[in-house]
């Protein structure tokens, strides 16, 4: 290599300069990270254009008089390839199918397929706290805007599963068939989309348990529809899938999505059943004493109090819970009280002086909100998976993701199928 490129290339791995522009050309940066995850595999060609503007871009932005060459874009691609920082969770070294992750959040879903020894291939999140969180856990940028052709453009051939955890809406299927063209202007047509131009050999949905009866179970009913008559797969009736019967303490109930190309001639599919391991909420606690930050003040408790009370003389369940050691945490959710339904009792804190501005003092009776931490172990996310945004982010992530014993446990059964043809 000659001195010119060295220095080039030097300078290009200068921090402060890569910082400096992690907010620029989003979908080019996305391509240059699923580039050097996927230099291996074919799937790369898909990426490579892209990454190679990528790094002509930050050459010329650090130096605006030099004509970068797509011959030193390249070297610079090896280069990096072969320093690449290590990350928490690497693909397997030897992968033994391919997946995509749509609606990717903090990659639940990623986690879960990398564990029996999936590659991923592509990756879509919108949300930019979320895309913070992922790179720092799996090294990768996700796309973004699944709606726009421009990213699903990005999407390669070559995968096996198609995951995603598509939010529920509505569909316009007023006095019509509840097909494919009835389902524009939502998320789920556009991975409809995708599974008709991408045809993988398995899909893998996850949705609210409400999206069973959603709009008077119009909704899943035309879900139902398009996947098995438009785009010709054989989906079995879908299923309410409990993460408290895959080895995590959270009574969180999902609809689970599992479908399987015609042409493959898979027609029966058993989805997994509980596992024997029953854990309770003293197993993802904290071993050590937490912040007094997440100690209720005392103002707060008796707001608590006082609306449960209001809601109980009308009839109605609403209001904060104390979860016992020996208990279930409810459902973490991203809003509302998905905290405050999930509060414990720790009685370890010595010191009560707040750390955050608070109303009134630190209560004495021991009752805190879970840290999210223990959202994440609630979730079945492991210790090392790091958390890089504020608390704030991280229980509105944690409270978003899928729970990954359940998805792990039901893609296992989908591998296994596949492995029968």
């Amino acid at each position: 290599m000659i001195l010119k490129e060295k220095i080039l290339i030097e300078n290009f791995e200068d921090k402060k300069f890569k910082t400096t522009l992690i907010e620029s050309e989003k979908d080019t940066e996305a391509s240059f990270t699923h580039y050097l995850h996927n230099h291996k595999n074919g799937v790369s060609r898909f990426y490579k254009p892209d990454a190679i503007e990528h790094v002509k871009s930050l050459f010329e932005y650090k130096f605006p008089e030099e004509k970068i060459s797509n011959l030193i874009a390249e070297k610079t691609l090896q280069y990096l390839i072969s320093q690449q920082e290590d990350i928490p969770f690497p693909a397997p070294k030897k992968s033994e199918f391919k997946f995509i992750d749509l609606f990717a959040g903090i990659g639940g879903f990623r986690l879960a397929l990398q564990n029996l020894k999936g590659k991923c291939v592509f990756t879509s999140e919108w949300d930019k706290y979320s895309k913070q969180t992922y790179q720092a856990n799996f090294g990768e940028v996700p796309f973004g805007d699944l709606t726009k052709d421009s990213t699903k453009n990005y999407i390669p051939d070559e995968f096996d599963i198609l995951c995603a955890g598509f939010p529920c809406q509505a569909f316009s299927i007023a006095g019509k068939r509840g097909g494919f063209e009835d389902t524009r202007g939502t998320l789920f047509f556009d991975v409809a989309k995708i599974i008709k131009n991408k045809k993988p050999k398995a899909i893998f949905l996850e949705n609210v348990k409400g999206l069973r009866s959603h709009d008077k179970g119009k909704t899943l009913s035309t879900i139902l529809n398009v996947l098995r008559k438009d785009l010709g797969y054989f989906v079995p009736e879908p299923q309410i899938m409990n993460a408290k019967e895959f080895g995590v303490p959270q009574n969180r109930e999902r609809v689970f999505i599992v479908g399987f190309r015609n042409d493959l001639n898979i027609s029966e599919f058993e989805y997994p059943k509980p596992v024997k391991k029953k854990t309770t909420l003293e197993d993802i606690l904290e071993t050590e004493t937490v912040s007094v930050k997440y100690y209720l003040s005392k103002t707060y408790i008796n707001t608590l109090r006082n609306h449960k009370a209001r809601h109980k003389s009308k009839g109605n369940g609403f209001g904060y819970e104390i979860i016992p050691n020996n208990g279930t945490a409810n459902s973490v959710v991203c809003g509302g009280m998905g905290r405050e339904r999930n509060l414990v009792y720790d009685f370890r804190l010595k010191d009560f002086t707040p750390v955050t501005n608070i109303r009134g003092e630190v209560n004495r009776e021991g009752i805190r909100k879970m840290t999210p931490r223990e959202w994440a172990r609630l979730q079945g996310f492991p210790d090392n998976y790091k958390i890089v945004v504020s608390d704030a982010q991280a229980y509105k992530q944690f409270g978003n993701s899928v729970a990954i014993p359940a998805i792990q446990a039901t893609a296992k059964k989908i591998i296994e199928k596949l492995n029968t043809v």
